[in-house]
């Protein structure tokens, strides 16, 4: 069984090698679903523009050598040149049965496997989780979960921020406080926060608390016991924040995958010293860096990656390199990828670069940055808090269940009330997951509550009333005393809703392919939204319950399932909820 888009594809590359040889043997087809045809192949512009011919030309003279046995039912030249194809009905019904078939619902497995270094939410120690934190937890739990469908090995890595210069002055503060009376290991998420604050502004305004702190940290530096243990009480705080915040979030990461700033600072001088030795890295101005080539500030003079400091110090850029070659030469990842905001970027593609240059990074080693945009409110500037503050993650992440409670008892006022509170936090915090993950993750988005919380249109919960609609028909045929399909009952694609939803479902496996390959969750987001829709079309020109006879009726209720699996499966990559009830 394979994807319809595949086969085309194969096919369309034969017959272009074919019809103008095999130096075309590489050419993209550009196969797409299309509204005029089940599917369209753009090649000819391109393709004609190469050869110096006109693109209607091409396409006939590809359509001349193309091979549709056992999947076409015929085929057009359209516009300038799209090759529009029609799939038989034999061929829909048969793969889609083989779908209703196969545990991994088309989904393929990995021909040669990653193992991949997944660093992902990244938040501080010490300081509360806020809306910054969001996309880049939410992605990267995506991705993981999408990467290890298919076949990969995924090793989650969360680089929190646990170490240097702020924590002399955090532990200080702690000590003042009277080590634990308050702000320790038993704090709330608002104390850890106001505890940050407080530091900062005595830090700011006092300076011996100022210059004490300078000492702590040097304290910390070396290894002093008593300020270590007050260090680890700052740690157990900030864990169980995070992990309050993971778990009402759904997401994968747990205290395991921990790896903070503090890890890689005993690999520091190491590293340090084997860039100087090797002569990639140089004295300048009394601070050791990397000048990597290409890389020049506004006045385009070179541009350093500062590895120690003039004072001897290390910054996060010797963290970042020493954490990319444990990465590499310990945990031998083949595939690193970093889920951290655009403003990262020229960061990250100068550390892998100095990777690169050191031998820490080469193939089959390789390393990507996954930037995402950023999260604006509804004025297009950055989501702020009434007040202009920072939106604290778990004060939206609670007031998304309350909406998404107060939207469910507005639209369904017979609902148990603990029902109803046992939905809120699949449909609210679903709903969130999905509003950021439809959007290219490169591009910044408007959070807006009441449109992501509607019924209708591209949200998540539209996609769960449509898997929730799905278990209620099985329900009422439970009742009428109708039974489920049977494996071996055939499809029947009579109606072109019926023959819309089967090509929808056939395209699952790409769709989770493509979002790997291009790692944008979007693009299964979106696919998601398209088979909802095209299943809404189907249930209201399509009868089940009421179909005109048995067989049809059989059929119906195994495209109703087959759909039930991929919205659910598809739905559960992203992170999100699929409730059989709502």
């Amino acid at each position: 069984m394979s994807d319809p888009r595949t086969i085309l594809t194969e096919r369309l590359e034969a017959a272009v090698v074919a019809a103008f040889g095999a130096e075309h043997a590489r050419l993209d087809p550009m196969v797409r679903r299309s509204e005029r045809a089940d599917y369209q192949a753009d090649l000819a512009m391109g393709l004609g523009k190469a050869l110096k011919l006109a693109p209607r030309e091409v396409a006939a003279a590809v359509v001349a050598k193309l091979d549709l046995h056992g999947i076409g039912e015929r085929v057009e030249i359209a516009g300038p040149g799209f090759i529009n194809i029609i799939l038989s009905r034999d061929f829909l019904e048969r793969e889609t049965l083989a779908l209703a078939g196969d545990p991994r619902l088309g989904v393929p497995l990995a021909t040669s496997p990653d193992k991949v270094i997944l660093d992902y939410s990244a938040p501080n120690v010490a300081k509360e989780m806020h809306v910054g934190h969001l996309r880049s937890t939410i992605i990267g739990d995506a991705l993981g979960r999408i990467l290890e469908v298919l076949g990969h090995e995924v090793v989650r890595q969360n680089h929190v921020g646990d170490w240097g210069t702020p924590f002399g002055m955090l532990i200080e503060h702690f000590v003042d406080l009277g080590q634990g009376e308050k702000g320790g290991a038993d704090a709330g998420v608002g104390e850890l926060s106001a505890f940050y604050r407080n530091a900062r502004v005595k830090f700011d305004q006092d300076p011996k608390f100022a210059e004490r702190s300078r000492s702590r940290v040097v304290l910390l530096q070396a290894g002093d016991a008593h300020t270590l243990a007050l260090w680890r009480e700052l740690i157990d705080v900030s864990k169980k924040h995070f992990s309050d915040n993971y778990d009402r979030l759904g997401v994968l990461l747990r205290d395991e995958h921990l790896r903070g700033e503090s890890f890689y600072n005993s690999m520091l001088p190491e590293v340090a010293a084997e860039l100087e030795q090797r002569g990639i890295a140089t004295i300048d101005d009394g601070a050791l860096c990397v000048f990597v080539p290409g890389f020049t500030n506004r006045e385009g003079e070179p541009l350093p990656l500062i590895v120690r400091k003039q004072d001897g110090g290390y910054g996060y850029a010797a963290t970042d390199l020493a954490a990319l070659r444990y990465r590499t030469k310990t945990l031998h990842g083949t595939r690193l990828l970093y889920v951290v905001g655009t403003p990262q970027t020229q960061h990250f593609a100068m550390i892998f670069a100095a990777g690169e240059l050191a031998g820490w990074l080469k193939p089959p080693a390789r390393a990507e940055h996954v930037a995402f945009g950023s999260i604006l409110g509804t004025d297009k500037k950055m989501l702020k808090t009434r007040a202009g503050d920072t939106v604290s993650l778990a004060a939206l992440l609670a007031e998304a269940i309350e909406r998404a409670d107060a939207e469910t008892a507005k639209r369904d006022p017979t609902l148990d009330p603990a029902a109803r509170r046992a939905l809120a936090p699949k449909i609210g915090i679903g709903a969130v997951k999905y509003a950021d993950l439809a959007n290219d993750r490169i591009k910044d988005y408007v959070f807006d509550w009441d449109r992501m919380l509607a019924a209708e249109g591209r949200t998540g919960p539209y996609l769960q009333y449509a898997h929730a609609r799905i278990h209620s028909i099985f329900r009422k045929a439970q009742e009428a005393g109708v039974a489920a399909a049977t494996a071996q009952a055939p499809v029947a694609l009579a109606e072109p809703a019926e023959r819309a939803l089967a090509l929808e479902l056939l395209g699952f496996g790409a769709a989770v392919l493509e979002s790997a390959d291009t790692l944008k969750p979007h693009r299964l987001a979106g696919y998601l939204y398209d088979l909802a829709a095209a299943f809404t079309a189907f249930f209201e020109n399509c009868p089940v319950l009421r179909a005109p006879d048995d067989k049809v009726r059989e059929s119906r209720l195994k495209l109703c399932a087959l759909t039930a699996s991929v919205l659910a499966r598809g739905l559960g990559l992203l992170g999100i909820d699929a409730p059989e009830r709502m």
